[in-house]
């Protein structure tokens, strides 16, 4: 009895070993979801300072005498280099946390964007306008913070190591398959109605780019993450599977490029942004949880959290942009309604010229259908005169002058 019960004693250690491996497995993983999301929050913020010392660069152009062009200032330069910086910090965030979680942290982004536009380039804004205009903002400001930080608390904690087996196996797994199959078809189906049916809607133009975009965030994180495991030791370089990702991920941000283009001539660059972020974010969600299966082991009250993140972020961002004032083009004439005493053809009232708008139209290209036909201009009639005197030049042509009645 004592031999057994001694056994028994020295059995009880071992039934208890595996729980710190547990826990420590479980505080190394959240280390890499932290440095991820940390890299993510550092490039996106980044990036916005680098575009908005672009903006700066350009409006500093716009009212300079002297004609220079952007890339021959340093501001744009320097812009250009924590661009880089800052894209370069949001792919090495894929190699360390989920898909999942660094995807929605794009809201990040718009909330530096809404903040540096007031501080830095000093957009002006009136007291009056205040509360119509930036107390939506604010709000959207504080509910996007509120969703990143239940994103980094409740994000997914799956980590996998990159490496091509692996990659290999998730390409050619049946959920990735079918989602690949699905995707297709709504892409064939919605390009159609784009080309051929002329289907300029935001929604479809950049749901377009949310598709592309699915597969250009699986492909940079497996890029990312066999480039890190390579830096480790174990070499992954020499797998064919790495350089189909590459061409992958090239080509479709490359024809994300394209929509996205034709999507800003049709539409502010407020509604692309809210509406694009919604929409990639939601389909790279899921192609995120279908290929690498972020959310395998996860309960549903993480599962839960996350998603009410992701709403209350979407909503954040959507209250950023939806008040955002629509840029004013530079226009290369002076309005003649701004000049005194020169605002009226007659004493009726009617314009000389219509107000300042936002297009590069000229003033006499714009339709004038509601002028009265009497004020509209006349028309100077050629005719030939058939008749002249003889030894003298005959005038080919006689200007014959109306008056305004006529």
């Amino acid at each position: 009895m004592e031999r057994a019960n001694g056994a028994s004693l020295q059995l009880q250690p071992l039934a208890t070993e595996p729980v710190p491996l547990q826990a420590h497995e479980d505080a190394f993983s959240y280390k890499e979801n932290l440095i991820g999301a940390l890299l993510a929050i550092f490039g996106h913020l980044v990036i916005s300072i680098a575009l908005n010392l672009q903006k700066y660069s350009h409006i500093q152009l716009v009212g300079c005498k002297e004609h220079r062009t952007y890339f021959r200032t340093k501001t744009w330069w320097c812009g250009l280099f924590l661009l880089f910086l800052g894209e370069l910090g949001v792919f090495s965030a894929y190699a360390f946390a989920p898909l999942s979680l660094i995807v929605p942290l794009g809201a990040v982004s718009v909330i530096a964007s809404a903040i540096i536009g007031v501080i830095f380039i000093k957009e002006k804004w009136k007291p009056k306008d205040f509360l119509r205009r930036y107390v939506l903002s604010f709000v959207g400001c504080g509910l996007a913070i509120v969703g990143t930080y239940l994103l980094i608390t409740f994000g997914p904690n799956s980590h996998e190591t990159m490496t091509g087996e692996n990659i290999t196996k998730h390409l050619v797994s049946w959920p990735f398959l079918l989602y690949m199959l699905v995707e297709i078809i709504l892409f064939c189906l919605l390009l159609y109605f784009y080309k051929e049916k002329k289907a300029n809607y935001i929604v479809v133009i950049l749901l377009l780019v949310a598709l592309l975009g699915s597969m250009t965030v699986i492909t940079v994180k497996a890029v990312a993450g066999m480039i890190v495991v390579s830096l480790r030791g174990n070499l992954q370089l020499g797998y064919p599977i790495f350089y189909i990702m590459v061409v992958c991920m090239v080509a479709t941000a490359a024809f994300q490029a394209t929509f996205l283009t034709q999507a800003s001539q049709l539409y502010d660059a407020s509604q692309i942004a809210s509406v694009g972020y919604i929409l990639s974010t939601a389909i790279a969600i899921i192609a995120g949880a279908t290929f690498y299966l972020d959310f395998i082991g996860e309960d549903i009250l993480h599962i839960c959290m996350f998603a009410l993140g992701c709403l209350i972020a979407f909503l954040g961002v959507f209250l950023i942009t939806r008040n955002k004032r629509k840029s004013i083009f530079f226009e290369p004439y002076i309005s003649m309604d701004a000049m005194p005493g020169m605002q009226n053809l007659h004493d009726n009232g009617t314009a000389v010229q219509p107000d300042l708008k936002t297009s590069f139209s000229y003033g006499a290209l714009e339709s004038n259908d509601t002028i009265s036909e009497i004020y509209a201009p006349a028309t100077l009639t050629i005719v030939q005169e058939e008749h002249g005197s003889k030894g003298a030049p005959v005038p080919l042509y006689k200007v014959m002058e109306h008056s305004k009645r006529e």
